[in-house]
Parts: C-alpha cells; structure tokens; sequence
C-alpha cells in the first residue's frame, strides 16, 4: 500500500465548508417570474450568483446532485425519485448533539449505528441498544487481511472519500474496508438549506440518510460522536511505526475502531464567541439542525405578527455568500410583513466575489428590500428587557463603525441570524492519555503535505476545515478551495493501492 502512488483522476467534489447551493437542473434561461438567489460554488472557476427558479418538482434531482460526488450513487437519484412519486418517508429525528463530547453527562444516551451484511433494520442500517454500547472493539469483516480505512465526519469530504474509495479498481486483495463515522443519521445537502426557509422541498429531500446513500456500498456507517483519537503512526527519531496498525478511534459508545489509514473530515461550526451575547442571542445557519431553530423561530414571528402593523425585523450578520442568499430568502418569505437588514464590516457585499457577481447580487437585495449596514461590526448583542412583557423578544445590536468620523448604529430586531466566522472541530477532541502530536495550526487545523497528509502522521489524512493546505508560497489555502482538482492531492488520499 503506497499513499502516494498514482490513482485515477477522480472529479473535483464539493467542500464541505462550502455554504451557497449547487446548480440542480437544466442551464440559464429565461428569468422565471419568481427568481430566487443561488450561489453556486465551484472549485475550479469562482462562484456565480443566478436567478433560477426551481420547481417543486425538480426537487428530487437533489439526488442528482449528491450523485455527483462519485458515478457509484447515480442509484440515489431513482430511489428519490420512486419515494417523491409513491410515499413520503416520515420526518426523521435530527441529533441535537455535537460532533464532540463536552462532559460525561454529554455522553449518556447515545446510540450507535452500523451498517450490517444482513440487511436488518431500515436500509441495511441496525440499531444498537445503550445496553449494548459497552466498551468493545469494532470487528472488520475481513479483519486485517485487507487495508482499514476509518472516515471521521459525513459531510462532502467525508462522504466522497468513502464513496470514491468504494468505486475505485483495486487490486485483488487491495480493496480497502471503509468504516464512516458522523454525529447524524443524515448527511446534510448544505446549499439547498435555505429552502427548508422557503417551504419548498421536505427534509428527507435535501438531508437523505446516510443508509440510503451507502445501501448498496460495502461502507459501514457508524452514527455515533467521536470521544479520542489514539494514533500510533507519528514519525519519531527511529522513523515509521513497526505495527501492522496506525491506531484507534474511541467513540462515545465505548466502541473502539482500530485503523490502517485515518481520514479526519470533521468540519467547522459557527463561531459565536466573539461577540459579547452572540452565543446566548443570535443562531447560527450552517447546519440541518440550525436550519429548523431558525424556520422554528420564523413561524412564531409570523403567528405574532398576524393583524399586527408592526413588522418582523430580520438582523443577518455577515454579507458573505451565506449572508446574502439567507437574506434573499428570508426577505422573499416576509415580503412587506418583514424588514431584513444586513450588517457587513466591508463596504461592499461578497467582498472575495467577482465584480460582476457582486453587482448581481446587489440587484437581488435592493429589489427585495433589503437594509444594508455596510462598513459596521457588531460590538454586542443585548435582550431588550421592556419587551418581555408583551410576550415577544426583541434584541439590541449595537454597531460600531469600521472607520472613524462615522457614528455608531443602534438596531432593534426580533431575530438576528450569525454567518460569519467557523471554528474546526478537530481540536475539540478529547485528550487521550498519551499525546496525539497533532500539528495543529491557531485555528485548530490539522497541517499537511501537498497531498492531505498530515505532517508527522503518514496513515492520517485531513480534508475541507480539518486541514491546513498551503500553496507554494506557504500560504494557507481556504477550505471553500481546497484544491481536490490537484492530481497529486487526490493521489495522496485515493493511492492507498
């Protein structure tokens, strides 16, 4: 097994860290009556704003989309399909949980899911009772007879590793055992979020579960949160390690994984402990869970604000690809019931975004009515106590001004939306008592080589907001950018052969 040896050219997969849609559907035409914003990120040529109306029908073709990660899920795409047309699935429960115990109390209660040869339970995916989660070793079907790749986290780099790992030609003997782990039982379609807002596609269409993605995959899916990493492959003086395995994974179950070859694609979540009661006052927009809080809070303003002359006001924080279509969405929702202002510290929106998609954008705002607050930071968020009275919370955003000579801003909002800044969840895990010698940057990325290794550890890779890439100038590669369209990067992660 060579990590670096040549490996086909697979297709550039999205990022997991990628907020903003993907194009689903036929090309550009005629602007539909009602046009809706879609960023479409790509990691080859930069993002483009459209105005593309999709219909409700066409909502299935999510699966297409999903597909795209690798040619072996074109199948997702007829199972969607068959469901849409025949039965609707019922609303599956999301976890209310994080990627990373913060306690024991944390812990209790969780649920281990494994795929299984057998077929049993819904899609080939058994439950495991909390009485059954004891401390025990994960038993590889062909035990270490063939390589044992570990995948830790189910967004985009995740699941294309997994899938792309499973539809290469090995070797006879070669073909690796795949074992993914994520928190969720459903793998989160990211830039299709916001139409949960709109009402315009159901749950199971943008967020499938990861039984039906992996069901005709030899993959094993584990839903479960990662405790600890024990790795036993870090370069010492003597050089490489001389055990046949690189090392363990300790999961909140008691289940231990052991592994040849470690993939840390555990992503980032919004970082809301910069601003003074951010944390306790705004909700974050980047994940499925938090794509309910906020249509849960949104239905509430709505019941409230029926016969009432006051409107729903709408705070977004961040004029980034994420800010902007969040708040055409949600000022299309409110119409004339609700003002939506958007508050950016740059002058302009999409401050990274070509001139062209800027000024596109900006069309969009300014014929939905959106505020901009351009060039103000927010220095804290406050409850507006006189509010509590009248059974609605309202919420004071203090702005100050980027440059001098512009006076400070005071805002009163029933909601305020938080879409900028992200934190890794990598350097969340749990100290094992050994050191893990993890190079890790400020941010608590994992540093790597030009080819997703991470430096020091050659069986453990890093992909998306797990990983520090640096170009030739040593200049830290954003993870929106990662560039898996490098053949020598995908070299480093699909070489295992």
């Amino acid at each position: 097994m060579d990590p670096g040896g040549p490996a086909p050219d697979p297709d550039p997969p999205p990022n997991r860290s990628v907020s903003g849609p993907l194009k689903v559907g036929p090309g550009p035409g005629p602007d539909p009556p009602r046009g809706r914003v879609y960023i479409s990120p790509h990691t080859q040529t930069p993002p483009r704003l459209r105005h593309q109306l999709l219909p409700h029908r066409r909502r299935s073709q999510m699966a297409h989309a999903v597909s795209s990660l690798t040619s072996s899920t074109l199948f997702i795409r007829q199972q969607f399909q068959s469901r849409k047309l025949f039965q609707r699935p019922s609303r599956g429960c999301w976890t209310n949980s994080r990627q990373f115990s913060s306690s024991a109390a944390a812990r209790r209660g969780f649920r281990v899911v494994r795929s299984d040869s057998t077929g049993g339970g819904y899609g080939g995916v058994s439950e495991i009772s909390e009485s059954e989660s004891k401390a025990s070793g994960y038993v590889w079907p062909d035990g270490n007879k063939r390589p044992r790749v570990c995948i830790l986290g189910g967004g985009f780099g995740g699941l294309y590793t997994a899938l792309r790992l499973e539809s290469l030609d090995w070797p006879e003997g070669k073909k690796p055992q795949v074992v993914l782990v994520d928190q969720c039982e459903r793998f989160a379609f990211k830039p299709l979020l916001y139409e949960l807002l709109s009402g315009e596609v159901d749950e199971w269409e943008i967020a499938p579960r990861f039984s039906d993605l992996l069901s005709n995959t030899a993959v094993q899916f584990f839903k479960d949160r990662v405790q600890s990493l024990h790795p036993s492959d870090h370069l010492g003086m003597g050089g490489d390690t001389v055990s046949r395995s690189a090392g363990v994974v300790y999961l909140e179950s008691g289940l231990l994984i052991e592994y040849d070859w470690l993939v840390l694609a555990l992503g980032a979540e919004t970082k809301l402990d910069v601003v003074p009661g951010a944390v306790e006052y705004a909700l974050p927009f980047s994940t499925l869970r938090d794509a309910h809080r906020v249509n849960e809070k949104l239905i509430q303003l709505e019941r409230k604000s029926f016969g009432n002359d006051s409107p729903i006001r709408v705070a977004i924080v961040g004029c980034g690809y994420s800010g902007v279509e969040l708040a055409a969405t949600i000022s299309e929702r409110l119409k004339d019931r609700g003002v939506v202002q958007a508050i950016n510290v740059d002058k302009s929106i999409l401050p990274n975004a070509p001139p062209g998609n800027r000024e596109s954008a900006q069309k969009v705002l300014s014929s939905r009515n959106v505020q901009l607050l351009l060039g103000y930071f927010v220095r804290c968020i406050k409850k507006d106590d006189t509010t509590e009275s009248h059974n609605n919370e309202r919420y004071i955003l203090e702005l100050q001004p980027a440059e001098r000579g512009v006076e400070s801003k005071v805002i009163e909002v029933d909601l305020v939306l938080w879409t900028v800044g992200s934190k890794p969840l990598l350097a969340e895990l749990e100290q094992s008592d050994k050191p893990i010698y993890l190079p890790l940057n400020g941010r608590g990325q994992a540093e790597t080589d030009e080819t997703l290794r991470v430096k020091g550890h050659p069986r453990i890779f890093a992909v998306g907001d797990s990983s520090a890439v640096r170009d030739g100038n040593g200049n830290l590669l954003p993870g929106t950018a990662q560039p898996f369209n490098r053949p020598i990067l995908r070299a480093g992660i699909f070489g295992l052969q």
